[in-house]
């Protein structure tokens, strides 16, 4: 059975870091692209990154970049994304998901698995 679970979501002040993972179990992590998405209360969910099986290709929406980074072990199945300088408007819930490709449009259409997501709240 094809699982992700998300952990690392917390409360932040502005400013502050945290460190999300994605860990996979019931298919091989390397035969997956995974992307980050986030949902905030009353709006879409949205693409926040993506890295490809290799992890040669990564893809940030405009509002992350130079902030978070995605990274993967495919030894440990387990995908990260690195969040720097967090902003209030960061705060939402957090999900990963697996897809065949990471192409530049993070779309949540394109995502076939996803895991139950993990709250972060940046607030002082």
């Amino acid at each position: 059975q094809l699982q992700l679970v998300e952990s690392g979501g917390g409360l932040v002040q502005p400013g502050g870091s945290l460190r999300l993972s994605c860990a996979v179990s019931g298919f091989t992590l390397d035969y997956y692209a995974i992307g980050w998405f986030r949902q905030a209360p009353g709006k879409e969910r949205e693409g926040v990154s993506c890295i490809s099986r290799s992890g040669s290709i990564i893809n940030y929406t405009d509002s992350v970049k130079g902030r978070f980074t995605i990274s993967r072990d495919n030894a440990k199945s387990t995908v990260y994304l690195q969040m720097n300088s967090l902003k209030p408007e960061d705060t939402a819930v957090y999900y990963c998901a697996a897809a065949p490709i990471c192409t530049e449009l993070i779309a949540t259409m394109n995502y076939q698995y996803w895991g139950q997501g993990t709250q972060v709240t940046v607030s002082s």
